[in-house]
């Protein structure tokens, strides 16, 4: 196979999709036997599946341009990296897992780009089909300028490319509850369906947490882990669940909530904040934000958990003078 630097070879996610299929009517039909547990809702996966749909014909209509950019920061590349190379395929894999977790951080974090992301996020189940609910704006959102530093680097946009896809194959697998756990090496190193629950969850215990693409080392050393709980079963969808399975307020809402504050704003500031801050940010903080949620269920956490008063001792009364 020749390794083109600017043309990729091939397309990881397309010669995946057969699997994809595959494998979603397969965890259908395990689950109505009572095989596995998958919880599959007719509505909710032809939502998951026409946003997989949307995705893809929206990356072919953003997807020429976001690549001539690649190209062309190509040309001032400090090094030339070779594709035929191993430890070039070892040093992207590493290098495009940590850009993913920091664009995907990104994306969780700062509401600009959460509003091309959150669509992901909308669905109260949590079954193969969620992997396909893919958003319909990232290539506007210009996310993948996170990526450019790798090719100016020297990075072929191809490999790039290949690699990139190579992880969202990674990742539709973890999008399951037929898997509890892997063994615990693997957990210690690499994205799992028991990790990526905790991330698809809206428990405040899980706001906010484990980013991995494929490696869950970036989140363990970034302090944003945390632990799937057998005590503390994952409650999946957004914070504010749409609760409806219209299309195209599945894949705008949040860009239509961003314009409707943005008519309100009265300072820099506000503008700012309604599109920078954190999801939920406003400019008195009357309303919720991961960071508030959290705080809020820790202190009762703390509160639930620490003794009750002990009652007061009884007042020390004067001993009786002794009867003579």
């Amino acid at each position: 196979m020749t390794l083109d630097p600017l043309k990729p070879a091939f397309d990881p996610v397309t010669l995946a999709i057969p699997i994809f299929v595959l494998t979603i009517i397969g965890e259908i039909v395990l689950a109505r036997m009572g095989r596995i547990k998958a919880n599959y809702e007719a509505r909710d996966t032809a939502t998951s599946l026409f946003m997989g749909l949307g995705s893809t014909v929206a990356g072919l209509l953003t997807g020429g341009a976001i690549f001539a950019v690649s190209l062309w920061a190509y040309q001032y590349r400090l090094f030339d990296i070779p594709m035929t190379a191993w430890w070039a395929w070892i040093a992207i894999f590493f290098l495009e897992d940590l850009v993913y977790y920091l664009f995907h951080r990104l994306a969780h974090e700062r509401r600009f780009w959460w509003a091309s992301h959150v669509n992901h996020h909308t669905s109260q189940h949590y079954n193969l089909s969620t992997a396909l609910r893919q958003t319909w704006t990232g290539g506007l959102a210009g996310t993948w300028l996170l990526w450019v530093p790798l090719v100016l680097l020297g990075f072929p946009p191809a490999m790039i490319a290949i690699q990139k896809g190579i992880s969202l194959v990674y990742q539709y697998w973890v999008h399951t509850e037929a898997v509890r756990r892997m063994p615990a090496w693997f957990e210690a190193v690499f994205n799992t369906p028991s990790h990526h629950r905790v991330h698809h969850a809206r428990n405040p215990r899980y706001l906010d947490s484990n980013y991995a693409g494929i490696l869950i080392i970036w989140d363990r050393m970034f302090g944003t882990f945390v632990a799937e709980r057998d005590d503390e079963p994952c409650r999946y969808g957004i914070v504010r669940n749409l609760g409806d399975f219209n299309i195209l307020r599945v894949a705008f809402h949040e860009w239509m909530a961003i314009g409707r504050d943005l008519v309100t704003v009265r300072s820099v500031r506000d503008v700012l904040g309604y599109l920078f801050g954190p999801p939920g940010w406003s400019p008195d903080g009357s309303r919720d934000t991961s960071k508030s949620l959290k705080a809020r269920w820790a202190a009762s956490q703390a509160a639930a958990s620490s003794p009750a008063a002990s009652p007061a001792p009884p007042e020390a009364k004067d001993p009786e003078p002794a009867v003579p």
